[in-house]
């Protein structure tokens, strides 16, 4: 899921410094979003994330230059309970982090509950990818038919207190140091105002989380106080991920697949088992 052949970007390490240039999509939104999230939380929780150095809008490609910060990604092998606890208290602290009278004027991060739905719609209008198995195609059709009952296109997009959300679930963009038992979190292209449930389900459903294996969901979000609200939205946000990452792995080419051959069979009984 990280081959430069997908990225959006190039990142370069010079000793303490990391020069990230991005190549494809929106690159100045992209951009935006990234500088804007270093200078949030370079203010109001320094030491989370990188800490800007400089951004360069008119370069080709345009180019933000970070501080380098230590530590290993979480992806690849198993996240321990210290790994997952630490990865919780971090995500605390980054929801929190930002004052509700500035995030209110941070823009809602990509894809989120509208977004999403309606990519999901068109995603349904043109079908699954021609090598999609059976099983895959069945799952598919019991979640367009639970996001038709679910009422979730007609509720608000930001139910409750709003959070700043990094927006990735990716596990390689959360860093173990384990000389100071903490976990860092990089990559914020896709970033911005959120809610709590939404950025929690963004992370348990991510396909990194499974296809690897080691990481617990449930032990993980039992590090959250949640209230019952939260928690009601926390189903069936964690239905609509996965719901996307079924579609998306259904587009999947078997000539050139970017996940081990299984993974949409597996993902097809994840989202049964979410809508059971």
């Amino acid at each position: 899921m990280n081959s430069e052949r997908w990225s959006t970007h190039v990142v370069e390490i010079r000793g303490d410094e990391v020069t990230k240039r991005y190549r494809k999509g929106d690159v100045r939104a992209l951009l935006d979003r990234e500088w804007r999230a270093l200078t949030l939380l370079d203010a109001h929780a320094p030491g989370l994330a990188p800490a800007p150095i400089a951004v360069d809008r008119d370069a080709v490609p345009p180019t933000v230059v970070m501080s380098r910060v230590p530590g290993v990604p979480l992806r690849g092998s198993p996240v321990d309970a210290e790994r997952t606890a630490a990865m919780a208290e971090t995500l605390d602290a980054l929801y929190a982090a930002v004052p509700y009278d500035r995030l209110a004027r941070v823009p809602m991060r990509p894809d989120h509950q509208a977004g999403l739905i309606a990519r999901l719609r068109t995603w349904h209008g043109r079908g699954p990818g021609p090598a999609a198995a059976a099983v895959v195609r069945a799952a598919l059709r019991e979640g367009m038919a639970w996001l038709d009952r679910s009422g979730l296109a007609a509720g608000p997009d930001v139910p409750g207190a709003p959070v700043f959300g990094p927006g990735d679930g990716n596990l390689a963009n959360y860093l173990w140091d384990e000389h100071a038992s903490r976990v860092r979190v990089v990559d914020f292209e896709d970033s911005g105002r959120s809610d709590r449930a939404f950025e929690l389900a963004e992370i348990t459903e991510h396909v990194s989380g499974w296809v690897d294996g080691g990481f617990d969901a449930t032990a993980f979000l039992d590090c959250f106080d949640l209230t019952a609200e939260e928690r009601s939205r926390l189903r069936e946000c964690r239905r609509l991920l996965a719901l996307t990452w079924l579609f998306i792995l259904s587009f999947e080419d078997p000539a050139h697949r970017r996940n081990p051959p299984g993974t949409a069979e597996g993902q097809a009984g994840r989202l049964r088992e979410l809508l059971g």
